[in-house]
């Protein structure tokens, strides 16, 4: 935070240093704020962090239901981020993309609004912060019922170069699920923005290199080209993550440049304004009942849940690393963890706190935990192929966080094993999966209403153009 505030007047000073008289003084910021009325984009942020918190309280008991679909990317992609991770791989380049990673897409969410705002440009704020809130609504489906693993928890020898870190475990950790890959928001949110940027100039009748704001939107643009690559390069995303990032991206951009006229024109023509019309309605209405009947039908105890199917894979001196969270103290967590491979693994149950000091560029050293004599709680399970365990995860304090550890058994075996766990959780409050629909509802809403846009927008165009 204190990284995110002082780089934003120096690095919003830097993109508008060719027209100054367009700049807004700090000592005028809550005037600025008063007069254009910017409290509702402070009310976005906030509601996103409560909603964000609330989707993440959903995303683990929510997992014995739906599964997990990593397989399936895996089917389409194949190895290929092990052979970018493999090519470019070294210590520099780490820290530089680990540094970015961390840091740029947290400032891009809160930098784009407020280079808005300090450039007075009320039309672009509108937008930058309506795409935050509006492009993390879009992904809450995808991320509750399509789980798909990090790159580095399914792929044999490809590192957790960011997750897996003592500097940066425990943030991740506590903040990210590593199974929410699909859609990439790195390359989701920023794509956006640049599109509604293209969107704003065009209704100006300008090029986007006559815009004011071009330096910025080179800027933008840069920092995409740079998460294409560090996002595999990391061991995060996959290659195909990109593109339902693009589509979300594009719904988003299109509803934002829709609705910002009629957010802004608000107070004078009330809240009934922002109530769809009645087509929107029924699209609206439409695309809820459709996905949420597709979410009903394939999406619970569907093809996820197969308890055949891996969800970690890992190969010889892999150490995976899986997340029990807290949310019960009088209700265990109980994980079943199954070897649906033919090599023996083993686990290791044990609180996060110990892992941290042992974890390093992307390497979590078993060795050193198991003669570390200052843990003495930990658990540890050998399972051969066909077998499995039940863990009891017990906690008698919210800020508890276990882990499971895993890694092949045999160290001296033949470097072709390969570990393959299938590892579900099962918390008191799994029927959370009902909530989980209608916390979807409104990706389904914004849909629905852009798919309107789209059509009777075109049409429109299309019939102007005529006469």
């Amino acid at each position: 935070m204190i990284a995110l505030l002082a780089l934003t007047i120096p690095v919003q000073r830097f993109l508008t240093r060719d027209e100054p008289h367009m700049r807004v003084k700090l000592a005028e910021l809550p005037n600025e704020i008063r007069e254009k009325g910017y409290w509702w984009h402070i009310g976005l942020y906030l509601a996103m962090f409560l909603y964000k918190a609330l989707i993440d309280h959903h995303n683990e008991p929510m997992k014995a239901k739906v599964g997990g679909y990593t397989h399936w990317i895996y089917e389409i992609e194949g190895d290929w981020v092990y052979s970018i991770q493999d090519f470019f791989l070294n210590d520099i380049l780490t820290d530089l993309m680990s540094a970015h990673y961390l840091f740029m897409y947290l400032f891009m969410i809160w930098f784009s609004p407020m280079y808005y705002i300090l450039t007075k440009d009320e039309i672009m704020a509108d937008k930058a912060a309506l795409n935050y809130f509006v492009i993390y609504l879009l992904s809450v489906p995808l991320y509750l019922f399509f789980n798909v693993e990090v790159t580095s928890s399914y792929l044999p020898n490809v590192d957790a170069l960011l997750y897996h870190d003592s500097f940066t475990i425990d943030f991740f950790i506590l903040n990210d699920p590593m199974d929410n890959s699909v859609p990439s928001l790195h390359i989701g949110l920023p794509i956006s923005l640049l599109i509604l940027n293209r969107l704003h100039c065009r209704s100006l009748g300008i090029r986007i290199s006559e815009w004011r704001h071009r330096e910025f939107d080179l800027f933008v643009l840069i920092n995409v080209i740079i998460y294409v690559f560090s996002i595999q390069y990391l061991g995060i995303h996959w290659i195909v993550d990109i593109v339902p990032g693009l589509v979300i991206a594009l719904v988003c951009a299109t509803f934002c440049n829709y609705v910002q006229p009629i957010v802004r024109a608000r107070p004078e023509n009330g809240w009934k304004s922002l109530i769809p019309n009645n087509r929107q309605r029924v699209f609206a209405v439409f695309c809820t009942i459709l996905f949420s009947s597709f979410l009903l039908v394939g999406g619970i105890d569907g093809a996820g849940t197969d308890d055949e199917i891996p969800n970690y894979r890992f190969g010889e001196g892999d150490v995976n690393l899986d997340t029990v969270e807290v949310h019960s103290l009088s209700h265990p967590v109980l994980v079943d963890v199954s070897n649906v491979g033919e090599v023996p693994v083993e686990i290791m149950l044990i609180k996060l706190d110990f892992v941290i000091t042992h974890s390093s560029r992307g390497h979590i050293d078993w060795s050193s935990i198991l003669i570390d004599p200052n843990i003495a709680n930990k658990e540890i399970f050998t399972i051969e192929g066909g077998n499995q365990v039940e863990l009891i995860v017990e906690t008698t304090s919210l800020s508890d966080m276990y882990v499971i550890l895993m890694r092949i058994y045999d160290t001296d075996s033949s470097s072709e094993g390969l570990g393959e766990l299938r590892i579900t959780p099962h918390y008191v409050d799994d029927e959370l999966i009902w909530s989980g629909i209608l916390l979807s509802w409104p990706c389904f809403i914004i849909t629905g209403v852009t798919i309107e846009v789209v059509i009777f927008r075109s049409k429109k165009v299309i019939g102007e153009k005529s006469t």
